[in-house]
């Protein structure tokens, strides 16, 4: 869940603009490689201030645990009330809890400090129970439930998700038992917290303590019942699965997510990445809750801080350390910018058309059918590039800008607006899609005669009728058209994305340009993101540079272009600031020439080692 501060903010943080403030209560790892010391190491290198609630102190190396002792319950409120009353976080990363008694302590002083506030902190909980090198760190089985509703995010590892399965599990069916004996009617539909089927009996017949009986399909289902009990998204990692092979599998269950696509809500994603070949662990899982604590707390969607967070283990794990007897530790190796680095997602279908659990060869042939999807769509490729790239809603608009010079363009229709103007009324659903295919119609046969690059927005099915030359869609209208279609009929296909997420999926299946966006807040289309900004663009280019080309576009006008071309994007979409100006064709020659003038630039500023919009964009400012 997410947690209001009570605390206000101090002058001083108001004055000076400071890195934000990553929260980890764990326990202190005295060998340096897992707990608050891995976690102090992380938030420092993702440009985060860490501060800390130390819940226990261990004697331990690389190879035993020798002692754990809890601090006292004095001390644990200190150190909590301390940080809140002067350095509230951004977000909140658990670790470590000695014992039951720590649990329902946290719980409650997490509970009690929820209050009206108009500012939100995210909490992830990795529920650690042993460490790496095997031995025990909780003498007593921990229950969580406590937490429910507190904890945004939950991140256990195999043996972890098992034991809270068996855990929820158990402790739901005796409050089922509970509730008959008293004659109360139990309505397990309306109470999630008691939603445990049948279905986990018949899947997970084998399970024991091990993990070696567990498979992708009792992952997914025991990972979103734990979604269920606690309330929260599930990163269950697979890691230490002894199914997986060359790919190391997560499981992430996600509900609602703000700021992210409405598709994307309540659903079920596998992230697959190549498996690190080394035993240098150590401290992985707590990389990963507090990387992904980091990326929250700077305002990054969870579906981006859980696929940057599996990116930075990973890259971590490629160049891990050994120091001693046992297994090494992480390197930290900053933001990740490498594609490579990155995870494939597989939106996973759960159940079929009869709500039945699918088994684990339908999730494998799922996963196949994803991961060949890259090399199986060849789009056609841009003939020149987008440069500024005017979006228009009619033909009128459409063929003046093709006058002026303009090489690409897109047609995004809206019907209500372009016939209001010249008072039409459709009388039918018939009418408008007839009057919308003789507007695709006519926009291609322009194109065709200036020798322009024309995509149609959304209209996919007519684009391939008529022959565009290419075709715009939403991640949403994606994954309704038939792209294999477009592909096999040389059509080039630009997607839109909105996070880190959306970029990757855009990715896999190798379109011609991606969209990013929206940059500054627009009036033109309903978005359910918030503004991605200059320096989220920077990071996205960052990334794609050298893959794909990409082209920024929301609120873009001759006023930002020049803070656009900084981050290193290669093209401008423009909407308002041509059709809407008083002389749209000198309005885009205008914008036309300084993008041109600012590009320049960036090739000289890159040429003198300048530009690198992933550190800082000053040297590059200035020769602008």
């Amino acid at each position: 869940m997410l947690l209001p501060l009570s605390a206000a903010e101090t002058p001083s943080r108001q004055q000076k603009s400071v890195n934000k403030i990553v929260w980890s209560i764990a326990g202190s790892d005295s060998g340096g490689g897992a707990g608050i010391q891995a976690d102090l190491a992380t938030i420092q290198d993702l440009n985060c201030h860490a501060c800390t609630v130390i819940t226990t102190l261990t004697a331990q190396n690389s190879v035993n645990v020798n002692l754990v002792e809890a601090v006292s319950e004095a001390m644990l409120f200190a150190q909590l009330d301390s940080l809140l009353s002067d350095m509230p976080p951004d977000a909140i990363k658990i670790g470590l809890i000695a014992n039951q008694q720590q649990v329902n302590q946290l719980a409650q002083w997490l509970s009690a400090s929820i209050v009206k506030a108009n500012r939100y902190v995210p909490i992830i909980l990795d529920p650690v129970m042993v460490a790496s090198s095997g031995n025990l760190l909780n003498q007593h089985v921990v229950d969580f439930s406590p937490l429910r509703g507190v904890v945004s995010v939950i991140t256990p590892n195999q043996s972890e998700l098992i034991a809270l399965a068996r855990a929820f599990k158990s402790d739901a069916r005796n409050q089922a038992s509970s509730q008959a004996g008293n004659h109360a009617e139990v309505n397990h539909q309306a109470d999630p917290q008691i939603n445990i089927k049948d279905e986990f009996t018949s899947i997970t017949p084998a399970i024991t303590s091990s993990n070696e009986a567990l498979t992708l399909a009792n992952m997914v289902f025991m990972a979103q019942q734990v979604s269920r009990y606690l309330g929260c998204h599930v990163v269950a990692k697979g890691g230490d699965a002894a199914w997986q092979a060359d790919r190391a599998m997560d499981v992430y269950v996600c509900q609602h997510v703000e700021g992210g696509s409405a598709e994307h809500n309540d659903s079920v994603f596998v992230l697959s990445s190549q498996r690190v070949d080394t035993a240098n662990n150590h401290g992985s899982g707590c990389t990963l809750s507090s990387a992904m604590a980091c990326f929250l707390a700077q305002d990054f969607v969870l579906h981006d801080a859980v696929v940057l967070a599996k990116a930075y283990v990973t890259s971590g794990l490629k160049q891990s350390i050994k120091v001693a007897s046992g297994p090494g530790y992480l390197a930290r190796t900053g933001w990740p910018t490498s594609l490579e680095l990155m995870p494939h997602i597989v939106p996973l279908i759960v159940r079929d058309s009869a709500n039945r659990l699918l088994n684990d060869a339908s999730f494998e042939q799922q996963i196949s059918q994803s991961m060949r999807q890259k090399k199986q769509y060849q789009f056609s490729k841009l003939s020149t590039p987008l440069e500024v790239y005017p979006v228009v809603a009619n033909i009128s608009m459409l063929e003046m800008l093709l006058g002026a010079g303009c090489k690409t363009l897109q047609l995004r229709l809206k019907p209500e607006i372009s016939c209001c103007d010249k008072g039409i009324a459709f009388e039918d659903e018939q009418q408008k899609a007839q009057w919308i295919e003789q507007q695709v119609f006519n926009a291609i046969q322009l194109s065709r005669k200036f020798n322009a690059q024309l995509f149609i927005n959304d209209h996919w099915q007519l684009a391939l009728k008529y022959g565009a030359f290419g075709v715009h869609l939403g991640q949403e209208d994606a994954l309704s058209a038939d792209l294999a279609a477009l592909a096999e009929n040389n059509i080039a296909l630009g997607l839109s994305s909105h996070s880190y997420f959306e970029i990757l999926l855009a990715t896999q299946v190798n379109p011609s340009y991606i969209a990013l966006g929206h940059i500054f807040a627009t009036t033109t289309k309903n978005m359910p993101s918030t503004p991605q900004g200059l320096t989220k663009l920077a990071k996205y280019t960052s990334l794609l540079k050298h893959h794909f080309p990409t082209v920024a576009i929301g609120g873009i006008d001759s006023q930002n272009l020049k803070d656009i071309a900084v981050t290193g994007v290669d093209d401008v979409a423009v909407v308002r600031a041509i059709t809407q100006a008083r002389e749209p064709v000198e309005a885009y020659k205008s914008l036309n020439k300084q993008w041109q003038t600012l590009k320049s630039l960036s090739v000289i500023a890159d040429s003198k080692g300048l530009n690198n919009s992933t550190t800082s964009t000053e040297p590059y400012q200035e020769a602008l």
